[in-house]
């Protein structure tokens, strides 16, 4: 038997190894069209980093080596031109001495693989513009890099190549943008999972641009390129690499007549024949079915190529076998996160018309009184009804990798989530907890089919709002100076039982902690007490924090400064200070030490909270966590609480902070989210007591120009100006009657506010709108989400909202509820307060 086989690589050498190990006195012939049959595409990346030192290595099988042990006809440099399948012969070309020759076969291997895709752009031919798919293109850019010293680089793509070449590029001291033309990298996962990998990018100093596409390059006379993008101004850069996808290399087949799928991919049946059955295929270039959904596409990826390389030569010489189909399994490292998925995405179960349901924990990677236990987020995608897994996908630091293959392994043979509960893994605290994260992924999970923990998605939050929920958060009271979702009622779950009183029955309940235990606890609490819409928001405040501040930052791109385009906030948690102003004399104070590795939020928060109370004004805590949310959260603690961040950062297997404990008396330290004593301040506090239109569109015109003057600015809304935050809509929200009489006689929203003058039945009001209209005037509705986006705290006034029955619900979003303190602490560190 003669058999021929196209494409060495993962696919075709597999094959040919098999098939020599199956039949010593088979004619073996592989042809490859580069010098190379078998290399580690995946390594190309990090050899170009010089995280691998050394090109050989990324050489996974020689000629020679095919030669002699497998005794394989090893013809590189030769391409197959055409294929004959009736006449059972091919037409190669010897690139070598440039003949052309027919050779014969009995059976025909094609494994071609794919091209990069690169889309007939203005300028793209330009040599600085560069794909990455094989050796000698790795070559070229390695070369590019040792001669030309770049300094700026553009990653075009946010995929696995194109994440690894940035990482590599901005290791090696480059200034990396990254361009993905959808809302996120890495589409093999869901957009909340993705926000977390943003958010690390944007950490390590990566310009993200997604939503963006790029629309030509063009050559500058000083060498460098601008890559034109479709949002925003050019982006200059020394080197680009594009990292946008392959195409399958079907061009033989084609031309051969075998038949070809839509999106150009090889089809093939499960023993991997073509359309004549002579022929097979594999690899890159094939169309295979998904194992989850029985859809089919192509699915790159080179552990399934080896083994339908085996399955190819099985099939061959007589062993039947059929391709079980392709899951998708895949992992990768950016930075120092790793990423990983298996099974399908939400994405891919709706397009297909799968339904499904999915949780979101936090679990740490060991147990968490052992040193250097690091969260992880697990999402797990399952069948409503039968708990049949369907994907999952995980961002962590450690141990990522273990968990996705015993998830993989579990959709391989069609397990449910109830299995993962029965799971016995291997324990002990270096390497694991008592309830392995996988257990407690399908314990979520099965309470979630159970009904014993209804659940709401972070996409939820708005609509439920919307619909007159409550949000209950459970968290303790210092957790929520780092933040809190808009509107939501804090009481801390160890007082949710003596506190019933204060939470609807009549309602929907979103309940929510920092990842969604103590929710669930609550859920049950309120369950039990006869509360029958109550939800826990699945991921906790983590996971909606986390993809809300995403949402906020993409498109914003990097600021002019060549910062990323992360959030104020992320930018200050994360960069060290250098600058230190006065301060106490901290030298006469010892500088204290804190531990808080292994805890999760809000863990280190509370440890410092409780560690400040002990130290004297101007000294200095400097903290260790292996909470990776840390950084963000001390920042976000120190801005409220008044304590200087002095400086943060990561260092081995742990993240750190230098925090000062503040003091009325000093000095704000230089760059910190400390707050400066009052009489330094430029604040501004507006009191607003009157519903009058021509006076609310006053305090907003006023409050967003102090705002653009980059002024703080407080707006403390009382009596008759409360009716300017209410929302239009008439909520059904049960009142005593005094307060529906009350309800009834107001305006309720801004669009139904009166002149104070002139208002002549309501005529006034629509005129004054109608000038301002036509003298490009914003509205009083567009001010008020101006001052939103400004950062404005809007603060409606609690006594006079129990004095006029108006409650929470009825207000716009963005409002906080405060009392008289909460108008005083701004007004004291105001320079101006005026009152309307």
């Amino acid at each position: 038997m003669k058999v021929l086989i196209v494409g060495g690589v993962a696919g075709g050498a597999s094959a040919a190894a098999r098939l020599r190990r199956l039949d010593e006195n088979a004619e073996i012939i592989l042809f490859e069209r580069g010098e190379h049959i078998s290399f580690a595409n995946c390594g190309l990346p990090y050899y170009i980093g010089d995280v691998i030192a050394e090109r050989e290595k990324l050489l996974v099988t020689t000629p020679d080596t095919m030669r002699e042990r497998f005794r394989v006809d090893v013809r590189t440099l030769h391409e197959v031109m055409s294929i004959d399948p009736k006449g059972h012969r091919v037409r190669v070309r010897n690139y070598q001495d440039g003949q052309e020759y027919e050779e014969t076969y009995d059976k025909l291997i094609l494994s071609p693989g794919a091209n990069p895709i690169k889309p007939p752009l203005p300028g793209i031919e330009s040599g600085r513009v560069f794909t990455l798919r094989s050796i000698p293109d790795t070559d070229a850019i390695k070369g590019y890099v040792t001669e030309h010293r770049p300094q700026r680089a553009v990653v075009v793509g946010g995929g696995f190549i194109g994440l690894e070449m940035a990482e590599n590029l901005l290791q090696m001291g480059m200034q990396v943008d990254l361009v993905e033309l959808a809302p996120q990298v890495m589409t093999t996962i869901d957009r909340e999972m993705a926000a977390f990998v943003h958010e690390h990018l944007r950490e390590k100093g990566v310009n993200l641009h997604l939503n963006n596409g790029v629309a030509g390059f063009t050559e500058q006379p000083d060498g460098s390129i601008l890559v034109a993008v479709n949002q925003g101004g050019p982006l200059p850069a020394d080197l680009v690499v594009l990292a946008i996808g392959v195409r399958p290399d079907s061009r033989l087949a084609r031309e051969a007549g075998l038949q070809v799928s839509s999106s150009g991919a090889i089809v093939v049946n499960r023993r991997l024949q073509t359309s004549h059955p002579d022929i097979y295929a594999l690899g890159d270039a094939i169309e295979v079915e998904d194992f989850v959904t029985g859809r089919r596409g192509p699915i790159p990826l080179a552990g399934p190529a080896n083994k339908q390389g085996r399955i190819a030569a099985n099939n061959i010489v007589g062993i039947e076998e059929e391709y079980q189909g392709t899951q998708g399994t895949a992992i990768v490292k950016v930075f120092d996160l790793v990423v990983a998925s298996t099974g399908n995405s939400e994405r891919i179960l709706r397009s297909a018309g799968v339904p499904f349901e999915s949780i979101i924990i936090h679990p740490g990677s060991h147990a968490g009184y052992y040193p250097g236990a690091l969260p992880m987020t697990i999402k797990l995608i399952f069948a409503p009804d039968t708990g049949k897994i369907l994907g999952a996908q995980i961002v962590g630091y450690d141990g990522v990798d273990k968990r996705i293959d015993v998830l993989a392994t579990a959709i391989r043979f069609g397990g449910t989530v109830f299995d993962l509960q029965g799971l016995e893994l291997a324990y002990a605290p270096p390497f694991s907890s008592a309830k392995d994260p996988n257990n407690m992924a399908g314990y979520v999970a099965g309470n979630v089919i159970n009904g014993h923990m209804p659940i709401a998605h972070w996409g939820d939050v708005e609509s439920m709002r919307n619909d007159g929920a409550f949000i209950l958060d459970v968290r303790d009271p210092i957790e929520t100076e780092m933040g809190a979702i808009d509107g939501a009622v804090n009481i801390p779950v160890a007082e949710l039982r003596s506190r019933l009183s204060e939470v609807p029955k009549d309602r929907p309940v979103l309940v929510y902690c920092a990842v969604g235990l103590r929710a669930y606890v609550a859920v049950r609490v309120l369950s039990n007490h006869g509360y029958t819409q109550v939800k826990n928001l699945s991921g906790g405040f983590k996971t909606y924090d986390t993809i809300t501040r995403d949402l906020a930052a993409v498109g914003s791109g990097p600021s002019p400064d060549g910062s990323g385009g992360g959030s104020k906030e992320t930018a200050a948690a994360l960069e060290p200070l250098t600058e230190v102003g006065p301060s106490a004399p901290a030298a006469e104070q010892p500088e204290l030490v804190l531990d808080a590795c292994g805890l999760q939020c809000p863990g280190p928060i509370m440890q410092v909270f409780g560690k400040m109370k002990s130290m004297n004004p101007g000294q200095i805590l400097r903290v260790k966590a292996t909470d990776p949310g840390f950084a963000r959260d001390i920042s976000a603690w120190c801005s409220r609480t008044g304590n200087n961040l002095l400086d943060s950062g990561r260092e081995k297997d742990a993240f750190y902070a230098v925090v000062q404990k503040g003091d009325p008396g000093l000095k704000a330290i230089s760059g910190s989210t400390a707050k400066a004593p009052a009489a330094a301040n430029e604040d501004k506090t507006i009191v607003v007591f009157s519903g009058d239109l021509d006076k609310a569109i006053a305090s907003f015109i006023i409050a967003n120009g102090a705002a653009a003057m980059g002024r703080k600015v407080t707006m403390f809304f009382t009596f008759w100006g409360l009716n300017v935050l209410r929302r239009p809509e008439n909520l059904a929200i049960k009142k005593p009657l005094l307060d529906k009489m009350f309800g009834a006689m107001m305006p309720r929203g801004s669009s139904r506010l009166q002149l104070s003058k002139m208002n002549m039945g309501g005529i006034g009001a629509k005129l004054i709108r109608k000038v301002m209209q036509d003298k490009n005037v914003d509205s009083l509705e567009a001010l008020i989400g101006q001052a939103k986006l400004a950062g404005i705290r809007l603060v409606a006034c609690q006594m006079s909202m129990d004095v006029m029955g108006i409650r929470p619900e009825e207000l716009i979003d963005g409002v906080e509820i405060g009392g008289v303190a909460s108008y005083l602490a701004a007004a004291e560190e105001s320079n101006v307060n005026l009152f309307i």
